[in-house]
């Protein structure tokens, strides 16, 4: 089965822009296969919910080695960062087959764009809120993406733990006068 190529499909439960998931998975491991032989990146996408926030992202793969290949994308883009709840997607002669991978945890923190008063969105600067986060987080995650709606604006970190990510940054998010009727949400 070694000699036969195969597509799999990279299916990232993580929340970036095109870009990011270039630099974040897509270039690593396509540089990876061109030192191994296992395979090729073939393409990519960000898929979007229906209110236009991004869902998860992915990267098309044609294996030349499937036996070698399939474990090493798995572990490879866990390595990069590929959070919970991500699945390798591919097909064997009929029968679909997945392979999880991934160890962050995401939380996607979202901005009330719209409810508070005037004068907080005049004073407060979304850069500050991100450097600070950064800043909070450390090593133990960092800010993957982001996402600008309507009425609210997302960040989307991931790190080894969801709950001491929140523990980081939480005074700061009490404090932050643009913070205020924000949201936390774990989404891996």
């Amino acid at each position: 089965m070694s000699n036969e190529t195969l597509f799999a499909y990279a299916r990232i439960n993580a929340r970036v822009m095109p870009i990011e998931r270039g630099e974040f998975y897509e270039d690593p491991l396509q540089e990876a296969f061109d030192a191994n032989g296992f395979g090729a990146v073939t393409g990519g996408g960000t898929m979007q919910a229906g209110n236009g926030e991004i869902a998860f992202c992915g990267i098309d793969i044609d294996l030349l080695d499937v036996e070698r290949g399939l474990p090493f994308v798995g572990q490879f883009l866990t390595e990069c960062g590929a959070p919970k709840g991500s699945l390798l997607e591919f097909k064997q002669g009929e029968q679909q087959r997945t392979l999880p991978f991934g160890s962050y945890e995401g939380l996607a923190l979202y901005i009330n764009g719209t409810d508070l008063p005037a004068e907080v969105y005049e004073t407060c600067d979304i850069n500050v809120a991100y450097d600070e986060i950064i800043s909070r987080l450390g090593d133990r995650g960092s800010i993957q993406g982001h996402w600008h709606g309507p009425t609210e604006t997302a960040l989307y970190l991931y790190g080894d733990s969801a709950a001491e990510m929140c523990q980081l940054i939480a005074d700061f998010l009490d404090s932050y006068p643009l913070c205020q009727k924000s949201r936390l949400v774990q989404i891996a």
